[in-house]
């Protein structure tokens, strides 16, 4: 039992383990991922529904999205956004690591007879021939990478973009960094049965990395047959160590914005949002 907690209290190094795959691997997590998607009245997994209307109408106006238009967006869950660009008549493509969730996507956009491609795939692993106007990568996704994975996926951007197309990518802020408080809390079927379908002890402890600006919610479920460890990585930036990072694949920053429903840069605020393009020097 005393090695057990000993684990259960063990803190990392940063991005030292990486278990993303089993949040939308394994068919209970993934299914309850999915229903979060899927509430519009709360942001748990997607932001609530008249936030992504908001920020549909403006993505469609910024980035003048019409039939001749070709849109990514790199962890489209179940197409909360594909599925609204898509009535454009824009083409529109979807990657997402999540069986659930794609297959959600891919039945409603047959039912609407929507111009949208799913690809079930790793977006890391994402490898194709076409070239788009606009790439979007929304709520954050971009912070649970580590340091090497994001260089990837930004090279990947880059040339997966066409000559003058936009990236739009929201990041978690300094400002939600120095927020948050290392803690540790258990409890008998921790966040209502959340991470299995059993009972179970869900243990969950959260530190904060100083030197790095990282932040980490560390699960540890318990269960009869077995226990598991699930690490829930957060990268936070400001304005030059988001710039900075761009900058070393070729991709230059135009401009900074609170959200993705283009509201302006608020200092202050725990999120950040980047509009950016490649470095034609590159």
């Amino acid at each position: 039992m005393f090695d057990q907690l000993k684990q259960i209290n063990h803190r990392p190094k940063p991005f030292e383990v990486y278990t993303a795959k089993e949040l939308w691997t394994d068919d209970h997590i993934s299914s309850q991922m999915l229903s979060h998607h899927l509430n519009g009245a709360n942001d748990l997994a997607s932001r609530k529904t008249a936030f992504i209307d908001r920020s549909i109408d403006w993505i469609i106006s910024k980035f003048k999205i019409d039939v001749s238009s070709s849109v990514a967006d790199f962890g489209c869950g179940p197409g909360l956004y594909t599925e609204r660009l898509a009535r454009t008549k824009a083409a529109i493509t979807g990657i997402d690591f999540s069986k659930n969730s794609i297959e959600y996507a891919r039945n409603k956009a047959e039912q609407e007879k929507l111009n949208i491609e799913y690809i079930n795939q790793d977006y890391l692993d994402y490898v194709t021939e076409k070239r788009f106007d606009l790439i979007l990568m929304i709520y954050c996704d971009y912070c649970v990478l580590n340091p090497r994975q994001r260089q990837i996926l930004l090279e990947k951007f880059k040339s997966q973009l066409k000559p003058n197309g936009s990236i739009l990518l929201d990041v978690s802020s300094i400002n939600a960094f120095n927020s948050k408080v290392e803690s540790s809390t258990y409890r008998l079927n921790f966040i209502d049965h959340f991470w299995s379908s059993e009972e179970y002890y869900g243990f969950l402890n959260s530190y904060k990395y100083e030197d790095e600006k990282v932040s980490l919610d560390k699960y540890t479920i318990i269960e009869k047959g077995r226990t598991r460890e699930i690490f829930n990585w957060l990268q936070h930036f400001d304005r030059d160590s988001i710039k900075a990072e761009f900058a070393k694949t070729g991709l230059r920053i135009e401009e900074f914005l609170a959200n993705v429903a283009g509201d302006e840069f608020d200092p202050g605020g725990k999120e950040l949002t980047v509009i950016a393009k490649v470095n034609k020097e590159f």
